[in-house]
């Protein structure tokens, strides 16, 4: 697209314009005057408040907008009051975007008379994905007609030029132009990346970087001129509410500020680049084209005065807020969820034995006839085969292209967008082919998604589900049989189920559906179709379509006999998935004196059972199919000894796999690493000793 000019921008906007700038200078300037006030971490805008403020004006309530750290000018431009922003970097109460959670200038907000914000993290660049997410839930909104809007909404995702070579960065641009997304990418060039030059960093600018983006517009524009700014903002915007086609544009701008208060512009800058970014000032800049434009002096002085005095008495204000209580710490690390009990008719009489497979195909089939807001995509699970388990198939057929799809090898992209599909009131169901591949989606998983519920203060929770394939069975060899629950359980803010049969994981996932919150589903391959020897019982009769099973729920799948018990002579057996099957073959060897429990989720763990059972028996396994050392497994062994101790008769005992880096193709080094059945009964009868 060409961004020749074409408009005047009227006097009252211009004047509007200088007002904010003065409001931002004087909001910089005395928070660098009270830095023993200001003690956490912030940064500013000086220096891209044009750019900042001409995008914040084209900007209307159905719109979305993710400014990042730098970007105060837009939340003053879109009608964020100073005392609001104060509030947030002095850490207070009541603080609008979280609650006295999080850093300076990254907001949330749900506002209905201003664009929309999702949270965003800090880490530079991350913000595309959960942004580009946004436009994908608008564009599939209108597909099918979910709601109608008064204008056509536009995302805007910001970010620093720097970020732009962030390989996340690359995956929503990707995204958003093959799939045409009403989104555009401004990029704010201040030549800096913290102490690293553009020359250090990247051998293009984000305008050269994204020409080989086939169907993503690209447009120039001076950052620090406001008027032109206005113009070219106001094109893209208006170009992307009539096309429903993305762009990026890319602003030049300087950074007159610190990098941060903590990383402070004297640390790596010399004078000669400081007075080159000065003499650009975007206020001076404006201040200029008012005078010679005929605008009186005296007015632009009184504004600047009136800016001042209006920062120092919000400043003041927010000083005298009140700090959160202690005792809030702990909310909003979840959103309460309406699935606490168990509901439905979990055997239907008359009803026929299903693999686990097509539980979860039945699942979503019957959440998408009921729920038009839920979709379902990732890597080949789309129309052509199902998912690489057969684990989608049928769903592409009966619903369609838009609503089951493949997208390319992005796994960050598949789960961060989950974020802003979320935020639109949609329901995403994605998959991740193989747990072993989960690894370039935890930075969404962890910094966007787990937080966002937290450091928004409750405003966006993200409802996704996110399919794991999981385990090792029959030679699948290192990069497809990995078990990756402990680096995902010690992820706060996600739930996590492991369903070991087809009745559990239907309800499960039903209640995953409901539930507010993001959850990972964990899915045995081994289980899928009940093909590894000893898993039968993983084929259930189907729950009805009602049938609902909470998270938090474990299960004593073996029970132990009582007069056993009485005697001293059992043991508990704590497992989940494929541990499950284990177990119940070791059982037999032991006449009565074996329960077993089958976890069915991690997070939230079944606490009260697990101490309930290991206080009766005193013997205690907890069985993973995961390596051991640093595991989940040995973590949950330590809360069992802690919370049971002086029920216990020995040592609590964790029995998993060995301790290699990966899972050895050959079968023979498999089994030798993995745990069995056999190797459960010889550590059974061992205990049962003591």
């Amino acid at each position: 697209m060409e961004n020749t000019l074409h408009e005047k921008v009227s006097q009252d906007i211009l004047l509007k314009a200088y007002n904010h700038m003065m409001l931002a200078k004087a909001m910089a300037d005395i928070y660098e005057e009270n830095r023993n006030v200001c003690k956490y971490v912030h940064s500013t805008s000086r220096g891209h408040e044009a750019i900042q403020l001409a995008t914040a004006y084209q900007l209307k309530k159905e719109d979305w907008v993710s400014p990042y750290y730098r970007d105060e000018s837009i939340l003053l431009g879109i009608g964020f009051e100073p005392y609001q922003l104060m509030l947030q970097l002095l850490a207070k109460a009541d603080d609008p975007f979280s609650g006295g959670r999080s850093y300076y200038s990254h907001p949330s907000s749900r506002d209905e008379n201003m664009p929309k914000i999702i949270h965003q993290s800090s880490a530079t660049g991350m913000q595309t994905i959960p942004t580009t997410g946004v436009a994908q839930g608008i564009k599939y909104i209108e597909d099918f007609e979910l709601e109608k809007f008064e204008n056509n909404p536009v995302v805007i995702c910001s970010l620093g030029d720097n970020s732009v070579t962030e390989g996340e960065v690359s995956e929503a641009l990707q995204f958003a132009a093959l799939h045409q997304l009403p989104i555009i990418f401004l990029v704010q060039d201040n030549e800096w990346g913290i102490s690293v030059t553009k020359d250090e960093a990247r051998t293009c600018d984000a305008y050269d970087f994204v020409a080989g983006f086939v169907g993503l517009g690209r447009m120039r524009v001076d950052g620090t001129n406001f008027a032109e700014s206005f113009e070219v903002m106001k094109k893209a915007v208006d170009f992307v509410r009539a096309e429903r086609k993305p762009l990026v544009v890319c602003a030049k701008t300087v950074l007159i500020g610190h990098h941060t208060s903590g990383v402070r512009r004297e640390f790596y800058r010399d004078e000669e680049d400081l007075t080159k970014h000065r003499a650009k000032d975007p206020g001076e800049i404006l201040r200029n084209q008012l005078l010679e434009s005929g605008t009186d002096e005296e007015l632009l002085k009184q504004i600047t005065k009136k800016a001042r005095l209006e920062a120092e008495e919000a400043f003041e204000r927010a000083q005298k807020a009140e700090d959160p209580k202690p005792e809030t710490v702990m909310q909003h690390i979840f959103a309460p969820t309406p699935i606490t009990e168990e509901v439905g008719t979990r055997e239907p009489e008359g009803g026929e034995k299903i693999v686990m497979v097509d539980a979860a195909i039945h699942a979503i089939q019957e959440i998408m006839w009921k729920h038009p807001e839920a979709l379902l995509y990732g890597q080949d699970v789309g129309e052509r085969i199902g998912g690489v388990f057969r684990e989608t198939v049928t769903l592409g057929k009966k619903f369609g292209s838009k609503r089951v799809f493949n997208t390319a090898i992005q796994e960050a992209y598949i789960i961060g967008s989950t974020t802003g599909m979320s935020a639109v009131g949609l329901k995403p169901i994605v998959e991740v082919q193989f747990a072993d591949y989960i690894y370039p989606g935890i930075n969404q998983l962890i910094t966007e998604i787990s937080k966002s519920n937290y450091l928004s203060n409750g405003k966006f929770p993200v409802s996704n589900i996110i399919r794991v394939p999981i385990g090792a069975y029959g030679g699948g060899g290192p990069y497809h049989s990995g078990s990756v629950e402990s680096i995902l359980a010690n992820i706060k803010g996600i739930k996590i189920a492991y369903p070991s049969n087809a009745a559990d994981f239907k309800g499960l996932l039903k209640a995953a559906y409901y539930d507010p919150n993001p959850v990972v589903m964990l899915e045995h391959k081994g289980l899928y179709w009940s093909k590894v020897p000893g898993t039968e019982d993983a084929k259930t009769i189907e729950p009805a379509e009602d049938y609902i099973l909470p998270f938090g729920k474990g299960k004593v799948v073996i029970e132990a006999d009582e007069n056993e018990i009485k005697k001293g002579n059992t043991i508990v057996v704590i497992t989940y998935g494929m541990g499950v099957y284990w177990a119940k073959e070791a059982v037999k060897n032991f006449g009565g004196k074996v329960e077993v429990i089958d976890l069915r989720t991690i997070i939230p763990l079944d606490e009260e059972l697990v101490f309930e059972r290991v206080k009766a028996h005193g013997k205690c396994i907890v069985l993973t199919e995961e390596q051991l050392n640093n595991s989940f497994a040995e973590a949950f062994a330590h809360r069992i000894s802690k919370n049971c101790f002086k029920y216990l008769d020995a040592p609590v005992e964790t029995m998993g796999s060995l301790d290699t880096p990966a899972v050895p193709i050959n079968l023979i080094l498999e089994k030798e690493m993995l745990p069995n059945a056999e190797k459960l009964t010889k550590k059974i009868d061992e205990m049962l000793k003591y």
